[in-house]
């Protein structure tokens, strides 16, 4: 081995880049980094461990260096990881990517989840967990990671995917604010409205989170941009409302959310 930290196979690809973060962190203020490299499992009965390729991802800083326009130099948190991890996987046009709450010792209770695939647990992401951090000279900021199994997830990838033609028509843009209860996850509230959407609901985004006295306690606002659009003829306001209102009475009906006003 080249030093003797290095003297064992490692067991874990998350430990080892959290330690380039570490280094980096001493020189840059905002770090987006990622690794794909095998881990070693052991396997009993067997003199050879199973080696198993790995993805991680790790970012901590704020979400844009400052410049003289103005940059959100807020710090990043389990969202801005979230839409990375969704955006990649959507590149990969994987089936039924979900993602469920979580509990993981490297991770921070509650905001931690599990990445799944078509059902399958293919990966884990979040905020580290404050003893993990401990042990490292990390910055103030959070410091947010995710952990896949590559080979689950290369797997996953279909052989072939359809694509859409660029529509003719023009869309009708929408938002729309539900208060439900705080256990309830987004993505359940995102399935529902994609269902009963239909066809003509052509995509669905969530963009605001709130949580605050004018909605109660134990609750939470969603706020949705909904696209309604028809590749065969221009949609009109009463189409946009009759599948607004089949959403909301769904949603209503089945997880208990009211429309915020």
């Amino acid at each position: 081995p080249i030093t003797p930290e290095r003297s064992v196979l490692r067991r874990s690809l998350l430990a080892s880049v959290l330690e380039i973060v570490e280094r980096n962190a001493r020189i840059r203020e905002r770090i987006a980094v990622f690794e794909i490299n095998p881990v070693f499992l052991r396997v009993e009965g067997q003199d050879l461990p199973d080696e198993q390729a790995r993805l991680v991802i790790a970012l901590t800083g704020p979400r844009a260096l400052p410049d003289w326009q103005g940059a959100d130099s807020t710090p990043m948190d389990f969202y801005d990881l979230k839409g990375i991890v969704e955006h990649a996987l959507s590149g990969l046009h994987l089936p039924e990517v979900d993602f469920h709450p979580a509990a993981h010792p490297s991770f921070h209770p509650g905001k931690c989840a599990d990445v799944r695939v078509a059902g399958k647990a293919v990966g884990v992401m979040g905020e580290l967990h404050p003893l993990v951090a401990e042990n490292y000279d990390f910055p103030e900021t959070p410091v947010l990671a995710a952990d896949f199994d590559l080979r689950a997830l290369i797997a996953a990838v279909p052989p072939l995917f359809q694509v859409t033609a660029i529509p003719s028509q023009p869309p009708i843009l929408e938002d729309i604010a539900l208060i439900v209860d705080e256990d309830v996850p987004a993505g359940q509230v995102e399935a529902l409205i994609r269902q009963t959407g239909g066809e003509r609901l052509a995509d669905v985004r969530l963009f605001d989170v709130y949580r605050g006295e004018q909605i109660g306690a134990g609750k939470k606002s969603l706020a949705y941009s909904l696209t309604y659009q028809d590749p065969e003829r221009t949609l009109t306001d009463k189409d946009a409302a009759k599948i607004r209102t089949k959403i909301v009475k769904r949603l209503e009906r089945e997880i208990g959310a009211q429309l915020r006003g």
